[in-house]
């Protein structure tokens, strides 16, 4: 089957694959069938917490449909991981939990991991790069994992596990390519339609896959079984997004990965079972840009009060950046809320600028008295807010008369900036706008 990877192709097309797929057995899709969710949530409610699914009447605003948010982000952990993590731990026999389990990962996974092999009883060794971020390193120990850093990629980390395991006879716990983790990630499908039950669309992120194909196919098998249709999205970062040529090509194909915020999220190449599902039971995959990300990130903080991580609010930047068409009731799926401050707080400033906010100028002066000062008077006049200043006068391409003032201004969005601008040229100077 051939399936859409452009958002123009909307509703009508999504509508008609599922009428195709609905019959009276209901879709039919590789990996769990409905039971094995419904028993892969009863499972995991054993140690996930039921999260909210909040209202956006901003992003209805933008969307022109409801839109509800399901905050995975307050899950135990911090993401949807857990229950992938502890459905697959859980089924393991006796014997294999007797050997310990062993993960790889740069944060979620790993949290998840950790906690779950907690719960159960079971040793866990997670393998994490050198460079991972400290609250995730050590919210992973905090859980009770024994934590060894491995690599400065997470490929060498991944190897260094899999020796790992190889050795010890430990059982390897993957991220997303497994039915069992497939399954408990799933639940979350079932969930979204008891807490909305009137959803029509769902948008989901998308990284290796573990999270949209159970989603996707848990939530499709439920609504056939109560005679509707459901259109899922899925959403990569567009540095990192594999599903997009895989999805073209009918077979999942590698893509080089370019550094992006959403790290939770960026894999070079699909999961097996994930892409045959996702091929399936997702009708469109979109991708954003980092900056759209930013800009969710910073919507989220201000209009919902919540705290994301850039790859759990993929979801939200499509809706912000026109990926997604409304179509009756929507679901954004935040799926995670692990995020270091040092990133919130570039990723703030960045979404600042990104939105039309925070303006980083460089405006040539003459070097006398007064003309920073002067600077200062037009920026205030104009109701905006200078937060850093750099006066210098070394610059190859400054006359020796010269100075370059170098100032980030805050603004209330682009209309302001301009104004800004405007105020800033009408008096004479001539700035730049740069990064």
């Amino acid at each position: 089957m051939t399936m859409p990877v452009d958002h123009r192709d909307g509703p009508a097309h999504a509508a008609e694959q599922h009428e195709r797929r609905a019959d009276a057995a209901g879709p039919r899709f590789p990996g769990p069938d409905l039971a094995a969710f419904e028993a892969a949530a009863a499972n995991v409610a054993a140690v996930a917490r039921r999260t909210p699914m909040e209202t956006s009447r901003f992003l209805a605003t933008r969307l022109g449909v409801p839109v509800h948010l399901k905050c995975e982000n307050l899950q135990r952990t911090g993401s949807y991981k857990l229950r992938g993590a502890y459905h697959r731990i859980s089924q393991l026999s006796p014997e294999e939990q007797a050997r310990g389990v062993v993960a790889a990962s740069a944060g979620n996974h790993a949290q998840g991991v950790a906690y779950a092999a907690r719960e159960l009883g079971i040793r866990a060794t997670i393998f994490m790069p050198v460079g991972v971020a400290l609250p995730k390193l050590e919210a992973t120990r905090a859980y009770g994992a024994d934590v060894l850093l491995e690599g400065g990629e997470i490929a060498e980390t991944l190897a260094a596990a899999s020796a790992f395991a190889e050795e010890t006879g430990a059982v390897v716990i993957p991220p997303y390519d497994h039915p069992d983790v497939i399954a408990g990630q799933g639940t979350l499908g079932l969930e979204i339609l008891e807490q909305a039950p009137d959803v029509e669309t769902i948008i989901v992120p998308i990284g290796g896959g573990g999270l949209a194909s159970g989603v996707a196919s848990a939530a499709k098998q439920r609504a056939a079984q109560l005679g509707r249709t459901i259109r899922v999205i899925g959403v990569q970062a567009r540095n990192a997004a594999p599903y997009v040529p895989s999805l073209a090509a009918g077979e999942p194909v590698a893509v080089p990965v370019v550094p992006t915020i959403a790290d939770g999220i960026a894999v070079y190449r699909p999961g097996v079972l994930n892409f045959e599902i996702i091929r399936e039971a997702v009708d469109e995959v979109v991708t954003v840009s980092d900056d759209d990300i930013a800009r969710a990130l910073l919507v989220l903080l201000e209009r919902a009060k919540l705290v994301v991580e850039p790859a759990g609010a993929v979801s939200v930047a499509a809706i912000l950046s026109g990926q997604v068409i409304g179509s009756g009731p929507t679901v954004a799926l935040l799926s995670g809320g692990n995020i270091d401050p040092l990133l919130m707080q570039r990723v703030v400033a960045h979404g600042l600028a990104a939105s039309g906010r925070y303006l980083t100028l460089t405006i040539g002066l003459p070097d006398r008295p007064g003309q920073l000062a002067r600077i200062s008077e037009l920026i205030a006049e104009a109701n905006a807010n200078v937060v850093e200043v750099l006066h210098t006068r070394h610059g190859s391409d400054m006359m020796i008369t010269e100075v370059a003032l170098k100032m980030s201004v805050e603004t209330r969005g682009p209309d302001h900036s301009a104004h800004v601008l405007r105020i800033l040229r009408d008096a004479g100077y001539d700035p730049v706008v740069g990064e």
